[in-house]
């Protein structure tokens, strides 16, 4: 089949990422000796500048990590978790329903640098200087910027220019949205990193310690007593009212990234390792569970059998997703049951020949989690409210009249993702996420906003989602990997917001079922379904809606409209921006998306 570039081959290492510069940084770090996690900590700092509309440093990112020489596959948790005073009872007396999609009142701690510290710390061979150097020279002698990044700032220039003036410093140099392709300048935020790496090595010369004197510059130092002041006042956000924030320097002092065992499913020749139900990783196992049972393998990739199968599934995997995931450190997660083949061969059993227009959760002994999808349907987005007041969730949400032509209807959802695979076989899958420049005001003379990704709660007793002080918000970010009989092979992932667990299974299936290379499989025509409440405000729903990209056969289409689905074609390459890396022997594989024309995968 048709693919827009080659799949990437090598021996030495490779690496994939959703921006060229960043994958370039990556290598570059390859090549000066460092390994896996030495390059991907180096891509994910050069993808908070290059993609500030996608991820910054106040944000988060889970990582899946395989170490080569003791064979382990880890989890870091990089999710930052809710404010001691984010509680239901606090924001209910602020006559709140839902969490706000943008500003303070949203915020979670950053937990994105600590993660990244803790890999290089205990995996990697560099520097804390090795690593931030590429980000500030990047920040200081400027970067091209992507269409998109204007597109971003221009959707929410009259905040920026009203409510919050200091995005409108860092973002609106000269008081206008800066053009596509112009190199963009972001010298606050060098100079946050230039002091990181200054703190770091007054620790002295061992690599270990200044790591450690980075973090506590981050989260017990400077930058924590620059965002405890900063959240105390009060920002514009989606209430339409200005709201100060709960964090504090305190909550940053109490939090730290976390290491802990993947979630694994058995998929034939392959073991696909998730992120906890702290995510929603385990729905990609599910998807697996169920479609084991649907009879995957033959159908044809653009067809309507494989379409209604993939999207029926996805249905009932993330119906159970809202019904039973949270932080299993503060509610009970019955994902012995989700993941089980015998659960799963009755889940199977609902898909029929007709769409479903119901969230059908399981039904489990002991768990009574009710969603109120009738509430989820039904939330319309005012006319013109994003452009005014920010958006929920970033890239391109109401910001259609700012994009060129052939970006819109672009899927609705994204962030950022990189794949890393060294000559010994280390392996890196990581989804960076989080303080988006439309999701809440930068910090004054630091350069980066703060993450909104508290959005995700639901102001519920009974929802297991539910907020809580100090709890992990139930995370679209999903970075996955995959071993191949029994040896490590494969980490992947995409953005997406909702649809990351989706696009990352068509890609799998192309790639096992259907014998496509990893570059033919993110090329294939796909789709994602709006079924389920979106994790991003305002929670909305759209009952049996499948979005088609418009590369998919017409006839497709129209044989899915006759089995009851709610049809709609978007654009020619819109949906999913997949990178992925494999090892097979002592083979080096690599593919990145074409879509948005920014991500790339480079080898040797």
């Amino acid at each position: 089949m048709f693919t827009t570039r080659p799949e990437i081959l090598g021996t030495f290492g490779v690496v994939a990422s959703t921006h060229w510069l960043a994958t370039a940084t990556g290598m570059a770090i390859l090549e000066k000796d460092g390994n896996a996690f030495d390059a991907a900590v180096a891509t994910g700092f050069v993808l908070q500048l290059v993609e500030p509309h996608l991820n910054g440093p106040g944000g988060e990112v889970p990582i899946i990590l395989h170490h080569a020489g003791t064979k382990a596959t880890r989890v870091i948790c990089g999710q930052g978790t809710a404010p001691a005073k984010a509680t239901i009872a606090n924001y209910r007396s602020l006559g709140l329903e839902i969490v706000p999609g943008t500003g303070f009142l949203a915020a979670t701690v950053p937990g994105s640098f600590d993660a990244w510290m803790l890999m290089l710390r205990d995996y990697g061979s560099k520097t804390v200087r090795d690593v931030l150097s590429p980000v500030i020279a990047m920040a200081e002698k400027g970067y091209p910027l992507v269409p998109r990044i204007p597109a971003a700032i221009e959707g929410v220039m009259d905040l920026f220019t009203k409510e919050w003036k200091s995005s409108a410093a860092v973002y609106l140099p000269g008081g206008s949205v800066p053009k596509p392709g112009t190199l963009f300048k972001n010298r606050d935020l060098a100079a946050t990193y230039t002091r990181v790496i200054k703190e770091a090595e007054t620790a002295g010369g061992d690599r270990v310690k200044q790591i450690e004197a980075a973090r506590a510059a981050w989260y017990k130092g400077f930058v924590a007593e620059a965002i405890d002041k900063f959240v105390k006042t009060e920002q514009m956000d989606t209430t339409g009212r200005r709201n100060a924030g709960v964090m504090t320097g305190d909550d940053m002092a109490k939090w730290q990234a976390t290491y802990e065992n993947p979630l694994t499913y058995q998929y034939g020749r392959y073991t696909v390792s998730k992120c906890g139900p702290w995510s929603q990783g385990p729905a990609l196992l599910q998807q697996l569970a169920i479609l084991k049972h649907l009879g995957i393998e033959g159908t044809d990739p653009t067809g309507p059998d494989f379409v209604h199968k993939v999207v029926e599934a996805a249905k009932l995997a993330f119906a159970d997703r809202e019904a039973f995931y949270g932080d299993p450190n503060f509610v009970k997660v019955p994902m012995d049951v989700l993941l089980s083949d015998a659960y799963n061969a009755e889940r199977a059993r609902l898909v029929g020949d007709r769409a479903s227009f119901e969230l059908r959760p399981g039904q489990i002994p002991g768990f009574d989690n009710r969603v109120d999808y009738a509430l989820a349907a039904s939330q319309i987005r005012p006319k013109d409210f994003d452009a005014i007041l920010g958006i929920g969730e970033p890239t391109v949400q109401g910001q259609a009249k700012a994009q060129p032509v052939h970006m819109r209807g672009a899927a609705a959802g994204d962030t950022c993702h990189v794949d890393v695979v060294d000559q010994w076989g280390n392996m890196v899958s990581a989804t960076p996420s989080g303080g988006w420049l439309s999701s809440s005001p930068v910090i004054p003379g630091f350069g980066f906003p703060l993450s909104t990704r508290g959005q995700m709660f639901w102001l519920d007793e009974k929802a297991p989602n539910r907020l809580e002080p100090g709890k992990r918000p139930r995370t679209t970010l999903s970075p996955s990997f995959a071993h191949r009989d029994g040896e490590a092979y494969m980490p992947f992932g995409t953005p997406g917001g909702d649809q990351q667990d989706q696009w990352q299974v068509m890609f799998f299936l192309h790639h096992v079922h259907h014998g496509m290379n990893l570059q033919q499989s993110i090329d294939c025509p796909a789709f994602h379904t709006d079924h389920f409440p979106s994790s991003f405000y305002p929670r909305g729903a759209k009952p049996g809606r499948v979005v088609l990209e418009g590369r998919m056969p017409p006839a497709t289409a129209e044989a899915l409209k006759a089995r009851g689905h709610d049809v709609e074609v978007g654009a020619e390459w819109t949906e999913g921006r997949i990178s992925a890396a494999a090892k097979d022997g002592v083979a080096l594989h690599a593919a990145a998306n074409p879509r948005g024309m920014q991500g790339y995968a480079i080898g040797r």
